[in-house]
């Protein structure tokens, strides 16, 4: 049998709640993502608490709550201590939206789901991969490599390639085929047969309008507000999806000379754009070869301001202005706060860039027709006062005595542990006893303890019952000493510098942090509450969905699919509508095994396939002769196969002389590179009806096996003409671009 492969989803399938899966391969067992709700439904994670503890490692392909926001609760609450695997852009800036969305509860609920030191405990086992990296697992996972690819959807985000004895599996969920402004477009198409394929239906109903088309209605919407003396919200997730908007906004005020304000407000803004700049060789080409011919930096920003008060906006109060603000689904952080300011007036515009997360304010005013009025929770952290302050110190002060006690009891039982210790060492090797240890009375007397050693006994001496001669406590200096004197331990004397930082999400050596005024906010000690009440919001600005969510439509996914042509396909992610969709068009078009799993469904999708591993004799060895072929060495063998265990096959050398074989061309030659050759050759050729036409006679094409998927086959190359010296002499050339075995 082939390798191994059984699927199990642990949440995301037939809904569109976050995205976790665990796949086993031989026995080694992948998480692939492990996402959370703006929510954080802990009842969400209830599988995952199930089988955290036998993960052996954890591929991450986004950097949004999505697909990394369940890494702090699961490594706290459940014991997931495998090591996790990304991109750098997924390290960074997930580790920056765990923040933002940390800091936007703690400021108005005691959030204890988990602390920003559970997030960096999370993201210090990251390991950061670059796209295309072959990455061999060790130990458990020996054989396994795993690689990161171009997903297309956000910065740094990743198809996974997953091979272990030749067989691929590809995790490719919330890919994107088009190329925008600071994105390369995905290279799932570049995936030829994979054993299995995990994608996703999430957009297997939906198409999109041409990008042209969309931009221009998303400024035009923009500016029709602004031109009315409006203000435009566009709630957007903390370092996603908001960079492509960024970037559109950023360019069309600068063509247009517009000065209309532009605010990206978030807890982690600054921080955000300073770490984006860095990332210019994860974008798109034309971004890079911009910054490579111009130095000029596409993040460096003239029209977008970035702020993490909501109070630096009091100014603008009055001034039309586009805020882009966390968080996407309006349920906590600055983008609730502003929606209940700006949903009352007529003039406003809250523009949705992505559809709402079920449960969320955002979702519920994206239905059609959206409600008149809301109910909304507004709540905000104050400083303790008067009966509240009072109560909350004599309780601190409580506390503190308790622990004071409890330490100074445990230090007491510690220093008498040490002293009689010390008491009994020194007293083995005396032997003059004058009494017996149990002819000794004891004494009330109290004996006074300090820095570990006795005092003297003021009131008559006894000696503690454990010892066995009446003599003062000594205790010998066993300190050594070498010819410049005593020995030194130097780590006894570094100063150890407080790291506050740490409090503060800047530990275990990352570099990432919130921005100063969440700083500020967690390093503020003064007693505070949460003050919470509910109040009815009259939704009387015009609310518009438009979709930027950079997902390939359903009729992109379907044609990237069919020419992938994966042996097995496993749909997840999407609406039980679309998810039955896609899975009966695949069925039908693209393979015959598609699964489409529930939560907690495992599912066998091992190959059909047969693979042994090979060893090659060092008598065959010995005869073969190889040939260079670009990074690699080929050659022709005939041998015969010998069965020397289970697992292995070893090649030995035919018994007799073997036949001749046909000629073997191995290569792949493109047209128009060959056009380029045989021009460079003095010969004249062009392209006439996709064959290149040579001379006045001679016509070169390739005819591809009709019956292969997705030109999976093998290809031919044809040339026709007459038997004449063109003929020979083109031939001659196009052998030249084979090698020959």
């Amino acid at each position: 049998m082939g390798t191994s492969v059984q699927v199990t989803p642990l949440s995301g399938v037939y809904g569109e709640s976050p995205l976790c899966y665990l796949v086993a391969i031989d026995g080694f067992n992948l998480l692939m993502d492990c996402g959370w709700n703006d929510l954080f439904d802990p009842s969400l994670l209830l599988p995952l608490s199930r089988v955290a503890k036998s993960v052996d490692a954890v591929l991450i392909s986004h950097p949004d709550i999505l697909h990394l926001g369940a890494l702090p609760y699961a490594r706290k609450h459940f014991g997931l201590s495998a090591p996790v695997y990304a991109t750098e852009p997924v390290y960074r800036l997930g580790l920056l939206t765990m923040y933002d969305h940390y800091l936007s509860r703690r400021q108005i609920s005691d959030f204890d789901m988990f602390t920003l030191d559970d997030i960096d405990a999370a993201f210090q086992n990251v390991i950061r991969l670059k796209y295309s990296q072959n990455y061999h697992l060790s130990e458990k996972g020996e054989g396994i490599v795993i690689a990161p690819h171009v997903a297309g959807h956000l910065l740094g985000s990743t198809v996974w390639k997953i091979t272990k004895d030749g067989e691929d599996v590809v995790y490719a969920v919330d890919f994107n085929h088009r190329k925008e402004r600071h994105l390369n477009g995905t290279v799932l198409e570049s995936f030829v047969r994979p054993a299995v394929l995990i994608t996703d239906a999430y957009n297997a109903l939906n198409n999109q309008v041409y990008k042209r088309q969309r931009d221009q209605e998303f400024i035009d919407e923009i500016l029709r507000v602004l031109r009315a003396n409006g203000t435009v919200l566009l709630p957007v997730d903390t370092a996603g999806r908001v960079l492509e908007l960024i970037l559109i906004l950023e360019q069309y005020w600068a063509q247009q000379h517009l000065s209309f304000p532009i605010f990206f407000l978030s807890n982690v803004a600054s921080s955000t754009i300073e770490y984006v700049k860095s990332f210019l060789e994860w974008m798109s080409d034309s971004i890079a070869k911009s910054f490579e011919h111009t130095r000029d930096n596409a993040f460096l920003l003239k029209y977008v301001s970035l702020i993490i008060n909501k109070s630096d906006l009091e100014n603008y109060a009055s001034v039309p202005k586009v805020v882009l603000t966390s968080m996407a689904s309006l349920e906590v952080g600055f983008s609730h706060d502003m929606f209940v300011e700006l949903a009352t007036d007529t003039k406003n515009l809250v523009l949705f860039t992505e559809r709402g997360q079920f449960g969320t304010l955002a979702r519920m005013l994206q239905v059609d027709p959206p409600p008149k009025a809301v109910k909304v929770t507004m709540s905000k952290r104050v400083p303790l006062v008067g009966d509240d302050l009072k109560a909350y110190d004599e309780e601190q002060e409580k506390i503190k005595k308790e622990e004071a006690v409890k330490k100074a009891s445990i230090i007491k039982v510690e220093e008498v542990r040490a002293a009689s210790s010390h008491l009994s060492e020194s007293s083995k090797g005396d032997s003059m006893m004058i009494d017996p240890p149990s002819a000794v009375a004891s004494s009330e007397v109290a004996s006074s303890h300090f820095h570990g050693k006795m005092d003297i006994l003021v009131d008559g001496f006894t000696p503690p019952s454990t010892s066995v001669t009446p003599m003062f406590p000594f205790f010998e200096n066993t300190a050594q000493w070498d010819d410049f004197g005593e020995v030194i331990n130097p780590d006894d004397y570094v100063i150890q510098e407080e790291e506050s930082n740490h409090m503060v999400g800047n530990g275990n050596g990352l570099d990432a942090k919130p921005d100063e005024a969440s700083v500020h906010l967690l390093l503020d000690s003064t007693p505070s509450k949460v003050v919470s009440h509910e109040m009815t919001v009259q939704v009387k600005c015009a609310l518009l969905y438009m979709d930027f969510e950079g997902r390939s439509d359903g009729r992109s996914v379907k044609s990237i699919i069919a020419h992938v042509a994966p042996l097995k396909l496993v749909l997840v992610h999407g609406s039980a509508e679309a998810t039955e969709h896609l899975k009966m068009h695949c069925a039908k078009h693209v393979c015959p095994q598609v699964y489409a799993p529930q939560i907690e469904e495992a599912i066998d999708v091992t190959s059909d396939l047969c693979a042994y591993k090979v060893q090659l004799s060092e008598k065959l060895m010995s005869n073969v002769l190889f040939r260079k072929m670009g990074e690699y060495e080929i050659s022709w063998m005939d041998s015969v196969t010998e069965k020397t265990n289970e697992k292995m096959l070893t090649l030995l050398p035919p018994p007799s002389a073997s036949p001749a074989h046909n000629s073997v061309l191995v290569g792949d030659l493109k047209l128009a590179d060959f056009k380029q050759f045989l021009s460079t050759k003095g010969i004249q050729v062009e392209f006439a009806g996709g064959a290149l036409k040579c001379g006045e006679h001679i016509t070169v094409r390739k005819v591809s096996d009709s019956s292969q998927k997705a030109g999976t086959g093998a290809q031919q190359i044809v040339i026709e003409g007459p038997l004449c010296d063109d003929y020979y002499k083109i031939r001659e050339h196009l052998y030249s671009q084979f090698y020959l075995l």
